[in-house]
């Protein structure tokens, strides 16, 4: 797998948030700031907020303990424009996989206006302090979850099954949850869809249903985004074509991801 990723079936990720000088940060602040600057110039709108990013994931067993620290927006993004130098830091993050009940995967396209335009994802962000609960304990799952919500609108079944798959490489750890939906993956494209057009400012561009590893995009598709799809139609093979719902949208203001 690129980027040297590893999948592992995990029945229970715990994370917190604990106290963490990030020296890379502090040595590189010119870097930083020079960067940020660039990319503002670039892209209007993007907003320099708190994300959480990994310090440690260890597994154990079946299970998944990651320690997290807060940083600046521009620190996360200045080290993964750099190719991630700090071999100590992931980016961990959480994602719900949207499956139709046709066996197509769903990813949304990131806007124009942010800083992973065109790039195809699973609805997700990284996380920030709004995941934090009593103290210390960083709710990776409750992430996934209302990310997904503020970008397709949907709900999860009630009866969706908690299992995990971690995929880990040099520079990050995705704890992918796949969904599978009662609809087949149009009908869900279109109710996305239709949430995304009401909304004032879309984040994403549009959604495309992926139905097999023939149509696997590497110019859009970041590592671990391939490394599922090529897992999941391993396991399942599909058929179907991948299709863009609407034109991207030029529009707008909200920041990028991962």
């Amino acid at each position: 797998m690129p980027d040297g990723l590893t999948l592992t079936r995990i029945e229970r990720v715990t994370a917190r948030l604990v106290p963490f000088e990030w020296e890379w940060a502090k040595a590189n602040a010119a870097s930083i700031a020079e960067n940020w600057a660039r990319r503002c110039a670039e892209r209007s709108g993007l907003f320099d907020g708190r994300v959480l990013l990994a310090k440690s994931c260890r597994i154990e067993g079946t299970s998944c303990a990651v320690e997290l620290f807060e940083t600046s927006y521009a620190s996360f993004i200045t080290h993964k424009d750099l190719g991630s130098p700090d071999r100590g830091v992931l980016n961990a993050f959480a994602a719900i996989v949207p499956h139709g009940s046709d066996g197509a995967v769903l990813l949304g396209v990131m806007g124009a206006h942010t800083a992973n335009a065109g790039q195809a994802y699973f609805p997700c962000g990284t996380p920030d302090l709004d995941d934090v609960r009593d103290g210390d304990t960083v709710d990776l799952a409750g992430s996934a979850g209302r990310e997904f919500v503020e970008e397709t609108g949907m709900a999860l079944p009630a009866d969706a099954p908690e299992n995990w798959l971690l995929l880990r490489g040099r520079t990050q750890a995705a704890f992918l949850r796949p969904v599978m939906f009662p609809e087949w993956a149009d009908a869900l494209r279109e109710r996305m869809e239709r949430h995304r057009r009401a909304e004032i400012e879309p984040e994403l561009a549009g959604f495309v249903t992926v139905g097999s590893s023939g149509e696997i995009d590497p110019r859009s598709m970041p590592d671990f985004v391939q490394a599922y799809l090529r897992h999941a139609f391993a396991e399942s093979p599909g058929s179907g074509s991948m299709r863009q719902a609407s034109p991207p949208h030029r529009g707008g203001t909200a920041e990028g991801r991962r």
